[in-house]
């Protein structure tokens, strides 16, 4: 699917949220990425065969810390 060089990464591979936009849709909340992968603002995804990958942001904020 994908035409850049060097190629994105697979929709298999570890990295494919690395992929490049081809469509990006922040009132619906997704995006299309070059490999096929949906990628959903809840950090969700759809991959082209089907396959779901649950949300996986942290479940607690870090620390915050604020200038003096």
């Amino acid at each position: 699917m994908c035409q850049h060089q060097p190629a994105c990464p697979t929709a298999d591979s570890a990295d494919r949220e690395a992929a490049r936009l081809m469509a990006h849709h922040p009132e619906q909340g997704w995006s299309l990425l070059c490999n096929g992968v949906l990628l959903f603002e809840d950090t969700g995804e759809l991959l082209p065969d089907g396959q779901i990958i649950a949300p996986h942001r942290p479940l607690t904020a870090g620390r915050v810390t604020t200038a003096a």
